[in-house]
């Protein structure tokens, strides 16, 4: 006989069965975009009757023709849904769509696409917005994200602009220095919204080794794809230094925010072979249409840049339910109002409690995944730390033999590659070394290779850094004094109160040097705040 608890659902193998087949709601992408007519309001209606085609053919089916006015309705066919929602009132004018249809090879899976569209009265630009959400059983999505059709057609027949800028299926493609330089440009943009995705083309090959037109297709409005020969990736190179440029067949998504001194490992950068296989080729594809899709629900903020179906259709109502309060209609109609409100509310009550489940699942994951590369960081700190004591073990210097830096331009990417894991330069430090004026780069390279072994070994073994001595002929590790100050790094205050400095009260910055720096406890790394220069202070 079947235990109580069995019977209540109890029994570990009918949960986990439960479990398996729960149905999650999940977002992949969004996209926001103004409409390009000068009249907001015919831009607008123009665009929401290419949505209604769009529709129909994705229910196979006639809508109603309330919905071709602009009018709420509800158009249900096969287990495809179709519920349009539009309100107007002295602010603005909304009119949003949800579409709901089935995959055609995986069952339970249904994709929803919502559109909204809207203007406000004396606005110039009508805006247009959309989502894509799917709702399936599966624990890990087998799916490559894609920005629906929808959106190329309206960026065709409507035209589709971001930030000025119009809506365009095709990559960039760079073909002079002048171009490059744009590209940098619009790299380091502060206002640039969406991430670029960069594919360089290797030597004596014409085309990137991915196929760069599918996925600016795939990617039309939450990606930027551009095309980089071999023989324009040295203007990257030269202008961004090596670690950010991206060249010899790689592909490098350059997320919004990146500046000369980002950290390259924010910009991830995949390598690709000249002639990659086809699985290769498909992996790097979705890598990147992952990384754009969950940019766009990162950067995208719902309710404020992208309208929810279900915040249209909640305004849309309460607007129908005062008219017919006003208007002194029967009370079965505002009855009937009300019960359509009802229902519109437990619908999106059951979507949301899917939503933040999904929400819950993907920041357990992301927390499990964050813990096991900060497993990883710590371990390869102890294995470089373990080297470096095997190295001194059997009588030699780490950094015997290194060539130093002979001009500025290539100092950043010289700390990168020797002193990693030892000496870290921070946005500002790697600021000042492109624009430095001290003459002597190799001196400063040698004060980094002190830090990096002498001073850093002694925090190690317990000393507090109090190391006052000559580093080299006229360079001394001093107190900072009054110049101190504190530094933003890693989310907290760190202070700086000791530096490496040349003799002398010169501030003629050809002759002075000044490098800043702190220890940090975490990453057991001295930190460059900032250098070459002599900073100014409240005290200078």
């Amino acid at each position: 006989m079947n235990s109580p608890d069995a019977l209540a659902g109890g029994d570990p193998r009918l949960t986990a069965l439960k479990e398996s087949t729960r149905v999650r709601e999940r977002e992949l992408l969004r996209v926001a975009g103004q409409l390009t007519g000068a009249d907001s309001a015919l831009a607008a209606q123009a665009a929401r009757l290419e949505v209604l085609k769009w529709a129909a053919q994705q229910i196979g089916d006639r809508l109603p023709d309330v919905a071709m006015q602009g009018r709420s309705f509800e158009h249900l066919r096969g287990g495809r849904t179709c519920i349009g929602a539009g309100f107007a009132d002295d602010y603005r004018v909304l009119w949003a769509l949800r579409v709901d249809r089935p995959d055609a090879n995986v069952a339970q899976r249904t994709w929803t696409t919502e559109i909204v569209i809207g203007h406000a009265p004396g606005e110039t630009r009508a805006l247009f917005s959309l989502r894509l959400l799917v709702s399936s059983p599966e624990a890990t999505l087998q799916v490559e994200p894609a920005v629906p059709g929808l959106v190329r057609l309206i960026a065709t027949t409507c035209g589709l602009q971001q930030n000025g800028s119009p809506l365009d299926a095709t990559a960039w493609h760079i073909a002079s220095e002048d171009d490059a330089q744009e590209l940098v440009a619009a790299l380091i943009n502060p206002a640039r919204t969406v991430p670029y995705l960069v594919c360089s083309v290797a030597e004596s090959e014409a085309q990137p080794g991915i196929n760069s037109q599918m996925l600016a297709k795939v990617a039309l409005g939450i990606a930027r794809v551009v095309v980089v020969p071999a023989a324009q990736t040295w203007v990257l190179t030269q202008q961004l230094g090596k670690p950010l440029s991206v060249f010899n067949g790689a592909a490098r998504a350059y997320m919004p925010g990146f500046t000369y001194d980002a950290n390259p490992y924010a910009h991830r950068l995949f390598f690709i072979d000249p002639k990659p296989s086809e699985e290769r080729a498909r992996s790097t594809l979705t890598a990147l249409r992952w990384l754009a899709a969950n940019e766009s629900i990162r950067r995208l903020q719902l309710g404020a840049d992208v309208l929810a179906f279900s915040a249209v259709r909640e305004a849309s109502l309460d607007v129908e339910r005062e008219r017919l309060r006003q208007a002194g209609s029967a009370d079965t109609e505002q009855l009937r109002a009300a019960q359509a409100q009802i229902d519109a509310l437990k619908d999106d009550l059951r979507r949301s409690v899917e939503i933040q489940q999904w929400l819950s699942d993907e920041h357990t994951a992301i927390e499990e995944h964050a813990q096991s590369l900060e497993q990883q960081l710590r371990g390869a700190q102890f294995r470089i730390q373990q080297l470096l004591d095997q190295i001194k073990a059997r009588g030699d210097e780490p950094d015997a033999g290194i060539c130093l830096p002979e001009s500025w331009d290539a100092f950043a990417d010289w700390c990168d590659e020797v002193l990693s894991g030892r000496v870290a330069l921070s946005g500002r430090a790697r600021r000042g070394t492109k624009s430095a004026s001290f003459d002597d780069p190799q001196a400063a390279a040698r004060c980094l290779v002190w830090l990096a072994n002498e001073y850093r070994d002694s925090r190690l073994n317990g000393a507090f850094g109090d190391l006052r001595r000559p580093i080299a002929e006229g360079i001394h590790n001093e107190r900072c004094g009054a110049d101190s100050f504190d530094f933003a790094w890693c989310n907290r205050r760190a202070p700086v109160e000791w530096h490496l400095k040349n003799g002398g009260n010169t501030r003629d910055p050809r002759r002075c040097l000044r490098i800043y720096y702190f220890w940090d406890e975490e990453s057991q790394m001295v930190v460059i705040a900032t250098m070459p220069a002599h900073i100014r202070t409240g005290a200078t």
